[in-house]
């Protein structure tokens, strides 16, 4: 693969074909893409990709520090996790276990987790906002189909943070 810019959803290296960048520029202070993006995740996540579903998600969360979780809560308060934020870097950068198997059962240990990792930088007025989502091969066998579908997924939820961003400038 060759060592230029990638595009949106380009397998970044060779070594790395287990997983997927997305990149977009909102126009936005960092400090304001990444509040957007820990504290308002429920204003731009796509509810059909949750557990719950639409109409039964009450709430969607992630606990602003390392160590804390990406949760949703559904019917009757029951709550899933979906996975554990492993560095909190306001407003530059954030990291965090994805602890949803293939087949959408969790996956309890972080060891066979991918991991997400998203970059703010500044870029004149706006933010670079960079999705790294990563070691799709500790989800197993279905390691390369997973990558593709969240490849889709990704880009639809990239698409509604930054409409939720540039809304919120009006």
């Amino acid at each position: 693969m060759g060592h230029g810019m990638a595009d949106a959803t380009e397998v970044t290296q060779d070594h790395d074909r287990f997983a997927l960048r997305s990149t977009l520029l909102v126009p936005t202070p960092a400090e304001r893409a990444y509040e957007v993006f820990t504290g308002n995740i429920a204003d731009w996540w796509v509810t059909e990709y949750t557990w719950s579903g639409p109409g039964a998600l009450a709430e969607l969360g992630m606990e602003p520090r390392a160590g804390g979780m990406l949760y949703e809560i559904g019917p009757y308060g029951f709550r899933n996790d979906w996975g554990r934020v492993v560095i909190w870097d306001p407003p530059r950068r954030l990291v965090f276990t994805w602890q949803i198997g293939a087949d959408r059962v969790p996956v309890p240990d972080p060891a066979r987790a991918s991991e997400v990792e998203v970059l703010f930088t500044s870029a004149g007025s706006g933010t670079l906002v960079e999705v790294t989502h990563r070691h799709f091969d500790r989800h197993g066998e279905a390691a390369e189909g997973y990558r593709e579908a969240l490849t889709a997924g990704w880009h639809e939820l990239l698409s509604r943070f930054a409409a939720t961003v540039t809304d919120r400038l009006t």
